[in-house]
């Protein structure tokens, strides 16, 4: 699902415009980003899941084409861990 189909169901659900759908949904997606990455805080919504900084320290790789070692450097990327009762649904 795509953004736009997204912000359609959001719509057709809240009764709320698309726009103001589009408003909402992007509102909610800035506030968990600026929460995780600036604040380094854990977002959880119940019953969906939950959203958390994960760091990488560095470490020394293998390209496995021609076995040399590759330094690979320390990174950080979100994480989502989906909550029980959506690991059941699935």
């Amino acid at each position: 699902m795509e953004k736009k189909e997204l912000i359609n169901e959001v719509s057709a659900k809240t009764g709320l415009s698309k726009s103001e759908a589009a408003s909402a949904l992007d509102a909610v997606c800035s506030t968990i980003a600026m929460a995780v990455i600036t604040d380094n805080k854990k977002v959880a919504i119940r019953g969906f899941g939950s959203f958390r900084l994960r760091e990488s320290r560095a470490r020394t790789g293998r390209n496995p084409r021609t076995g040399e070692s590759v330094a690979i450097a320390a990174s950080k990327t979100v994480a989502f861990k989906p909550s029980g009762s959506l690991k059941v649904a699935l």
